[in-house]
């Protein structure tokens, strides 16, 4: 544990198909990799302190990939990222789940419900992944339902609060995210937790997913240790 290392982490994980490219493989085995490096830090995070662990797995743009890369992803998502339940289970992990990850297929959905219900009452640490997940949509949806409820006459318009919007959106129960590390050099969020990244501490590295390994997390860990976090005050 690294002392004033960061509770909530999250991660967009880039470069699978670099990764692959760069050894003249097919975009499948980068794919592929980038399950072995998730494993990784899955097991990494807990021992540096994180309590929280966000994975950015699959955006609401990714379906305009092609379908079969699409298809490829979905087929790592039943038989590789779920075949780690008994793992996350036996070490106290809980899985959480943001994005509209309901519409994906039934058997994928079925698969991640089991997976949630099996460990929702472990506590020594949460995975969540973000599945089907645009920032834009989740807003979208937080919109949606607070319109209606003004609608319903629950809520006045002038009633909306910041703490409203935080308890419309996915990640209404997870802890503030307090980093958020991107991999493969790219410096942009790409969608990815809008609103919660509006006081986050932004990491960036070269380093491509596949390659991301528990020294790689605890520098950006041991980074955000040495930061001054002053929320807009001084």
């Amino acid at each position: 544990m690294i002392p004033g290392g960061p509770r909530h982490v999250a991660i967009i994980m880039d470069g699978n198909g670099r990764w692959a490219k760069a050894r003249h493989m097919p975009r499948l085995a980068g794919h592929k990799a980038g399950v072995d490096a998730v494993r990784r830090i899955v097991r990494a995070a807990p021992r540096l302190g994180v309590e929280t662990l966000t994975l950015y797995a699959f955006s609401s743009e990714n379906w305009r990939r092609p379908a079969e890369e699409v298809s490829d992803l979905m087929s790592l998502l039943r038989h590789h990222l779920l075949a780690e339940l008994e793992e996350l289970d036996r070490n106290g992990a809980r899985l959480g789940l943001i994005g509209d990850w309901r519409a994906l297929k039934p058997d994928i959905v079925e698969r991640l419900e089991n997976a949630m219900e099996a460990t929702r009452h472990n506590s020594r640490f949460q995975l969540v992944v973000a599945l089907n997940y645009g920032g834009q949509d989740e807003l979208t949806r937080a919109v949606q339902s607070l319109a209606a409820r003004v609608a319903a006459g629950e809520i006045a318009p002038a009633a909306i609060t910041p703490q409203l919007i935080e308890a419309a959106l996915d990640t209404a129960a997870l802890p503030p995210v307090d980093l958020i590390i991107r991999t493969s050099g790219e410096q942009r969020l790409s969608n990815f937790l809008l609103w919660q990244a509006a006081y986050a501490e932004l990491w960036f590295t070269p380093t491509l997913w596949p390659d991301f390994d528990e020294a790689v997390l605890r520098e950006a860990v041991e980074t955000f240790a040495r930061r001054e976090r002053r929320y807009g005050g001084l």
